[in-house]
């Protein structure tokens, strides 16, 4: 056995995607399936603000795509927005400030659709919580689960939204986050009734260290697919 870390990338199915939006542009990304099984679930990342340096390789969303197929028998969808660039590529387009990339989250639920992915969940990264709660009350979305919300872009007309769709709703919030800390998150999220807000002692709005990564990734099988909780810190190698 060996222990799971950082850097470490475990089985699964990878492949470039592209997704096509309806004002006509490509988007880069990736899907990582488990690799022996069908998913029992799929995750769909909204990364962090592209204007600084977000993105879909942003270190909790490429762990997540890293891990939990093999871990958790979970798909990871993970693209760039409009306008931003990673290993992976340049999707077509500019940012659009929350605004436009509607049709980006639309996209990427759509290609949910058409290749059958099961139970599609929202997992957005600050900029990408404002996407998942101003863009991603779509009907096949099964909840949403929001790391580091700021809540900025994303209104109470929004929140409200949300409350009375009664989908679920999980919120992670750092201890010291830059921008929203966990009691003004628990009063922002009364709006939400179904909300759950999760306040995560030490950590900050970025996630950094192994232990807030485990953290996280424990807090969305959780949710997604709670068979596989808690998850594992050690992977059973084979034989080379």
């Amino acid at each position: 056995m060996a222990e799971i870390r950082a850097a470490s990338v475990l089985p699964a199915r990878r492949e470039e995607i592209a997704l096509h939006t309806q004002d006509g542009l490509e988007l880069v990304g990736e899907l990582a399936l488990p690799a022996d099984r069908p998913p029992v679930a799929t995750l769909v990342c909204l990364h962090p603000l592209p204007t600084a340096e977000g993105m879909m390789d942003s270190h909790v969303l490429r762990k997540a795509s890293y891990r939990l197929p093999a871990l958790a028998g979970v798909a990871v969808l993970r693209f760039n927005t409009r306008g931003t660039s990673s290993a992976r590529g340049t999707s077509q387009g500019e940012f659009g400030g929350g605004e436009t990339e509607r049709w980006d989250v639309a996209a990427a639920l759509e290609y949910t659709e058409y290749h059958d992915l099961p139970r599609p969940w929202l997992l957005g990264w600050s900029f990408g919580t404002e996407l998942a709660l101003k863009w991603g009350r779509d009907p096949l979305v099964e909840g949403a689960i929001l790391l580091s919300p700021p809540l900025r872009r994303a209104t109470d007309a929004d929140l409200d939204a949300w409350g009375a769709d009664g989908r679920p709703v999980v919120a992670l919030v750092p201890e010291f986050d830059d921008y929203l800390r966990p009691a003004e998150a628990r009063k922002r999220f009364k709006r939400i009734p179904q909300a759950e807000v999760v306040a995560v002692d030490d950590a900050k709005h970025l996630w950094v260290g192994e232990p807030y990564v485990r953290i996280v990734l424990n807090e969305i099988v959780r949710r997604v697919a709670p068979g596989a909780f808690p998850l594992p810190t050690e992977w059973d190698e084979p034989d080379e």
